[in-house]
């Protein structure tokens, strides 16, 4: 699996919409440099403890675009909130394993699931039930650095 990034996105605040950037920096126990989980002020967000499903989280445009045309719909990477939106890569297969993108090593924690804040948020229950296993990846940095639009996944 060679995955390629589509997206890179960042949020500064809870209510701030997501910000497509040609690159991004990532940090050990930090997560990305001017997204809003970096300084604590996610919406999941536990202040004062860093969790490491929160560094990054990634989600696949195939799925995405599998929900658009059932519904009729037309969301974006940026809908739901995650930080790197990929393509060409089973991201479900990379719970429990460590993976490159560029010159950052992640390592897969566990599925992100859609929450009742983003159905709330795209106004659409149906992506509760269609989006289940499908809605992400949360990941933890393992060896930080930056990455941007040209970068690989790799599976190491």
């Amino acid at each position: 699996m060679s995955g390629k990034i589509s997206n890179l996105l960042i949020s500064k605040s809870i209510e701030s919409p997501m910000q497509n950037v040609n690159q991004v920096v990532l940090e050990v126990g930090k997560g990305i440099f001017g997204d809003r989980y970096y300084n604590q002020e996610g919406t999941f967000s536990n202040k004062g403890e860093i969790e490491p499903d929160r560094d990054v989280t990634l989600i696949e445009i195939e799925n995405i675009n599998a929900l658009n045309e059932e519904h009729n719909l037309s969301f974006t990477p940026e809908d739901f909130r995650r930080n790197i939106a990929v393509t060409n890569c089973d991201l479900n297969s990379l719970v429990g394993k460590e993976f490159q993108i560029g010159e950052v090593v992640l390592k897969g924690i566990r599925l992100c699931e859609p929450c009742k804040y983003i159905a709330e948020k795209l106004d659409e229950k149906k992506t509760l039930t269609q989006m289940v296993h499908k809605a992400g990846l949360r990941a933890q940095i393992i060896k930080g650095g930056s990455i941007d639009l040209n970068c690989q996944i790799e599976v190491l």
